[in-house]
């Protein structure tokens, strides 16, 4: 029980993802393009008449359940990290912002290229800002990591995984640069490493603190 209330927020969010795809699953085609816009995915024509909303309710909806586990493990994963080091609702704010600020990146990117729009949805996008926002944490904090080589391994990971999403197929790769982008610059507003504090009342030593 302990254990969940420290990763209160990422337990939330995983459970919220995968309610709303099972919910879809058990009442029509998730796979089903139509079906996905009628639920709130991303289709930059409706968005510009006005359905602003999509850029947020996009970020709950998952095309298959292969989709929904890939984008859930990492949350669970690397958000629970986070969610320790930067503080819950913190942690929350650089989720939904980032996850909004893919989608307009790949919005952003349709109406430069006047490229063809796509229905769009997944929880790609602030799963990469959160994994933006932990680049951060670990670069700041590098010189009091016990090794660097950790901060190469996630530097290489985040490459990796950038690198699949071009060679693949139907992946939106401007939201995931888009998404990791601004988790990486919340983390760097948000973030601020406790500096050591004062001997307490019974005279322990000072630690860092992190908020």
């Amino acid at each position: 029980m302990e254990n969940v209330k420290k990763h209160l927020v990422t337990v939330i969010l995983v459970a919220a993802n995968c309610l709303v795809f099972f919910w879809m699953d058990f009442t029509g085609q998730p796979d089903n393009a139509v079906y996905m816009l009628e639920h709130g995915a991303c289709y930059v024509p409706l968005i510009q008449e006005g359905e602003v909303y999509r850029l947020f309710t996009s970020t709950f909806l998952h095309f298959n359940f292969r989709h929904l586990v890939n984008n859930m493990l990492i949350l669970a994963v690397v958000g629970s990290m986070l969610e320790q080091v930067i503080g819950k609702w913190k942690f929350l704010v650089i989720y939904l912002v980032s996850g909004v600020a893919g989608n307009l990146a790949s919005m952003g990117l349709v109406l430069l290229l006047h490229g063809t729009p796509a229905v769009s949805a997944g929880a790609s996008g602030a799963v990469f800002g959160i994994e933006g926002a932990v680049l951060y944490v670990m670069i700041r904090n590098r010189k009091r990591m016990r090794s660097s080589s950790y901060l190469y391994r996630f530097a290489i990971m985040l490459a990796l995984s950038l690198y699949i999403g071009f060679t693949e197929g139907g992946v939106d790769n401007t939201a995931h640069i888009g998404g990791l982008l601004a988790g990486f610059l919340l983390a760097a507003v948000l973030y601020h490493p406790g500096r050591f504090r004062r001997r307490d009342r019974n005279g322990s030593k000072p630690g860092y603190g992190y908020n």
